[in-house]
């Protein structure tokens, strides 16, 4: 082999490998537990209904957990956030029991969830709440009975979840 053919298969070895390695370090979602607490408001995760989000972030041992899933959107489509996210996990709502125990151990990727935007829903901390599931069909039904958009994570405008809200207090949770 001449060397400028072997210089150019190692350095075409070597990306490789740093491509894998890049994809194996983020993190699997963990089980919810109790001692789970709110990035933003430091209150136990799973006192609070609807959809949860976990973020794994590079240099942090744990993820970071969000009571309310707009929480989690703001603090990934805003400014404030410095450090880079490995994975971020979504509960599906399609396989939750209801929307007051939503599940500790059903997360899907947020990439790869359909989200209902809009819904006539509150989420844990009583703002209006943005809805993922793993099956975009059930998205649809879910926006066809409370309203709202299904959209990908990508299509969610940063000002839905970063622009301010009334906070709906005793609100009935959806059936």
């Amino acid at each position: 082999m001449t060397r400028p053919i072997l210089v150019s298969f190692l350095l075409a070895t070597t990306l490789l490998a740093a491509c894998k390695e890049e994809r194996a370090q983020a993190p699997d979602p963990i089980t919810m537990t109790s001692d789970a607490l709110s990035h933003f408001c430091m209150m136990q995760v799973d006192n609070h209904p609807g959809p949860k989000a976990q973020i794994h972030l590079k240099g942090l041992p744990d993820p970071i957990f969000f009571a309310q899933m707009r929480d989690a959107l703001a603090y990934v489509k805003g400014p404030e956030r410095d450090a880079d996210i490995l994975a971020f996990y979504v509960s599906d709502m399609g396989a939750a029991p209801d929307w007051e125990t939503p599940g500790i151990d059903n997360w899907i990727a947020a990439e790869t969830a359909a989200f209902v935007v809009g819904a006539d829903v509150t989420g844990g901390m009583g703002a209006p709440e943005i809805v993922p599931f793993s099956d975009p069909a059930l998205a649809q039904d879910f926006a066809a009975d409370k309203g709202g958009e299904v959209m990908s994570l990508e299509e969610i405008p940063a000002a839905t979840v970063l622009a301010p809200v009334d906070i709906i207090l005793n609100e009935e949770p959806p059936s």
